[in-house]
């Protein structure tokens, strides 16, 4: 099944940046549709011609309804250099959301024990000694009162399935969109949670890489544009 056009951020030999569309899985699904790797081994096949089989590693991840930048590595080398990058938290990561709500503290950092619920495919705050408890730490910042919403930016200091969700909705603030989570206003498409930012050490070159990520058109209609996070 054909997907929507892949948007490449970044490109060498050895990885591959690309802008995840909302509702686009980062990888497949049991019902067979696109995801981002499929979509992008297609567009390694045809720009390179490779007639046989196209090896890309998943780096980072996105939930399915989240925008913004996935990084994917071209050789088994960066794939391992990066996955290690990753654990040890040696890659920035900055992401954007609007959430209900005037947010406060307009500043803070978030700690959180997280378990994960399979059943019913949701992530639940927790303590510290219950079976599965993983540590999530982020910290974000108001960038601009909206109506009845605010802007943050989110600096990710670990990478648990669900967690800016799951963090700010815990605290009153559920991201637009974000039904699963408590959100009662909606979203165009998707929620309003953006992977805006990677900052990393390239994994074979060594020079510091830095990928940014516009905003979707969908932020328009909150008057919300990439010169937001301008600091004043």
């Amino acid at each position: 099944m054909p997907g929507p056009p892949l948007t490449v951020l970044y490109e060498d030999n050895h990885l591959l940046a690309v802008l995840k569309p909302a509702m686009v899985p980062t990888m497949g699904t049991a019902e067979g549709g696109p995801s981002v790797l499929s979509l992008a081994r297609a567009y390694v096949r045809r720009k390179y011609k490779k007639p046989g089989a196209v090896y890309l590693g998943i780096v980072s991840r996105l939930d399915a309804p989240v925008t913004g930048v996935v990084l994917l590595a071209r050789t088994s080398k960066a794939a391992a250099r990066l996955t290690k990058a990753f654990a040890t938290r040696a890659v920035e990561k900055q992401y954007w959301a609007v959430v209900e709500g005037d947010i406060e503290p307009p500043e803070a950092e978030c700690q959180d024990w997280l378990r994960q619920d399979e059943r019913h495919r949701m992530v639940h705050i927790t303590n510290r000694h219950a079976k599965g408890a993983q540590l999530a730490r982020l910290a974000y910042r108001r960038l601009k009162p909206l109506a009845g919403a605010s802007l943050v930016e989110i600096d990710l200091q670990t990478g648990r399935k669900h967690q800016i969700r799951v963090q700010l909705a815990s605290r009153g603030f559920p991201i637009l969109g974000d039904t699963k989570y408590g959100a009662r206003r909606g979203f165009s498409t998707g929620i309003a949670l953006h992977s805006r930012r990677l900052v990393l050490t390239h994994p074979v070159r060594e020079t510091q890489l830095e990928i940014v990520v516009p905003l979707p058109p969908a932020w328009r209609s909150l008057g919300i544009t990439d010169s937001a996070g301008q600091r004043r």
